[in-house]
């Protein structure tokens, strides 16, 4: 049931948003958004209206992006079976050839379009464009999967300067002009860390950390490293929410204010976690004792 407001209602409405405007304006927010999470196109809409209106707003809003169900429908196509060790893709020279194509090709022009449609300035970058992303074998056993060696975040702020919402893929090189494979949460943990960011938020297609996996409610608002570290031990972050987590506490170690696991599945979901008291998802911070 579509919810009609009022003229003061929608004056209400934009009032109550008025001290998170004031709180991001000028502030860096790097979202991540998951091949998991955009499986709907109406939602991936709603998401672009999002970043779009941050970014009118005055903040100042970095898209980093995985793709990876694509890459496996890509490779099935052409015959190619998709093997996983530890929950990465192992990465011949042909499937790195692929994972360029699907990501800094496909998904990363068809989102700069998306935001452009819905009236943003958005232009693409690989991980390759600068040498941006530079990278290493991570382990020998998966091919061109990359391990960070250093991260240049100039072309982006080159961007923002000019107001242009920059749209990353995460394929990144090494000096001899290798094309390696990097996971989309690491690399936008890195890059928000190099940024300073205000916030990372990581959407995915789950409601966040839950206490108990197969209760919505028993959703988990706020943790701190330390909590993690409980939560682990116990247990209650298992399977692949694992490295999602260790991702938010490797921005958090690289300069990231506050992370969060937030459901992409939800409509409008950005604007509930940026601009509302309720925020949403599950939010990670280094120390909630001294956490403002």
């Amino acid at each position: 049931m579509e919810m009609k407001l009022t003229n003061a209602g929608r004056a209400e409405v934009l009032t109550q948003a008025l001290p998170y405007i004031q709180k991001y304006n000028g502030k860096v927010i790097v979202i991540k958004y998951g091949g998991n999470a955009m499986v709907s196109e109406t939602l991936k809409e709603q998401v672009m209206e999002d970043i779009v209106l941050l970014n009118l707003i005055g903040i100042k809003v970095v898209l980093v992006h995985g793709g990876g169900p694509e890459i496996t429908d890509t490779l099935k196509k052409i015959g190619k079976k998709s093997e996983f060790v530890d929950g990465l893709r192992v990465t011949d020279k042909e499937t790195a050839e692929v994972v360029q194509m699907v990501l800094a090709g496909k998904i990363n022009k068809s989102l700069v379009n998306l935001l452009q449609i819905k009236g943003g300035k958005a232009i693409g970058l690989s991980g390759l464009d600068g040498h941006m992303i530079e990278a290493e074998m991570k382990d020998e056993r998966l091919g061109f999967v990359g391990k960070i060696t250093s991260v240049d975040v100039s072309p982006i702020t080159d961007l923002l300067e000019k107001n242009y919402i920059p749209v990353i893929s995460t394929v990144g090189c090494d000096k001899k002009g290798n094309v390696y494979n990097i996971n989309a949460d690491t690399a936008a943990a890195y890059i928000a860390g190099k940024m300073n960011a205000e916030r990372l938020i990581t959407m995915t297609d789950i409601e966040g950390i839950l206490r108990d996996k197969d209760d919505p409610k028993s959703l988990i608002s706020c943790i701190d490293i330390k909590d993690a570290e409980t939560l682990f031990e116990e247990g209650v972050i298992s399977g692949g929410m694992i490295p999602k987590v260790e991702c938010c506490i490797e921005a958090i170690h690289l300069g990231v204010k506050k992370v969060i696991i937030l459901d992409g599945r939800v409509p409008h979901a950005l604007l509930i976690e940026t601009m509302t008291d309720e925020g949403a998802g599950t939010m990670v911070v280094e120390d909630k004792n001294n956490d403002k």
